[in-house]
């Protein structure tokens, strides 16, 4: 069952677009404006200004995966005391390997999926408790999917939906992805959630069409931006049981 769950997380991914240089065809702006009027790179200012300092970033199968460690560089560098937990999917795995982002972040790259054997704590419920903001970057279409319809078949997925913290989502979608009326709906979805925010994906050259029709993630200090601006909304309201 996991192993086809795993398969489902991406058929997609192969047809992502990596990130291209800046043209004047990729200066088009992407179809919905970001909100903060801010330009999308890496910035010092973007980072959370709140204290949060343990970051949990969960990176799934598309290819814009391949260019994670250049970011999570970017991180350490500009921001040594944050600690960083990384946690891959198995599609995530054909684009970037653990042992990379291990040596750039400093801990442990956990894969997103059961431990086999017993365990005397449960992985989802530490990582949850731990981070102080989550970010899923890059997140495919599958995944934003199983996450807007509250699926939680992974230790990942189970963290996200049960976490009390902020959580980002940058997608990176093929060609179709972010116009696709499902994609809005699941989008809208998440939206609606408290601490809850979905960065806009920017446009980027397909290497299956060869034109700017896919899309990539924003730089992640955009993201983290975005996710800082919604630290002090109202945690969710707790589930309640009618006895």
């Amino acid at each position: 069952m996991r192993q086809e769950e795993e398969a489902m997380d991406g058929p997609e991914d192969g047809q992502e677009a990596a990130e291209a240089p800046t043209t004047k065809r990729d200066a088009e702006p992407p179809r919905t404006a970001d909100p903060s009027g801010e330009a999308h790179r890496d910035s010092p200012t973007c980072f959370p200004r709140t204290g949060a300092r343990n970051l949990l970033l969960v990176a799934t199968g598309s290819i814009s995966a391949a260019y994670l460690p250049a970011s999570l560089t970017w991180l350490r560098l500009t921001y040594p005391q944050i600690c960083t937990r990384v946690v891959v999917t198995r599609s995530a795995e054909r684009f970037v390997s653990r042992e990379a982002l291990s040596a750039i972040t400093g801990n442990e790259v956990c894969l997103d999926t059961w431990p086999q054997g017993p365990r005397a704590e449960a992985l989802h419920v530490v990582w949850g408790q731990w981070a102080h903001a989550t970010v899923v970057f890059p997140a495919t279409y599958h995944f934003v999917a199983r996450l807007a319809l509250g699926l939680a078949d992974s230790p990942a997925l189970l963290a996200v939906q049960c976490g009390r913290g902020p959580v980002g989502i940058a997608p990176a979608l093929p060609p179709g992805g972010w116009e696709s009326p499902t994609m809005a709906d699941h989008v809208a979805a998440l939206r609606r959630r408290p601490r809850t925010v979905v960065a806009d994906p920017l446009p980027a050259r397909s290497w299956t069409t060869g034109r700017n029709d896919a899309w990539r993630t924003p730089p992640l200090g955009t993201v983290l931006g975005m996710v800082d601006r919604h630290q002090d909304q109202p945690l969710a309201p707790s589930a309640t049981v009618n006895k």
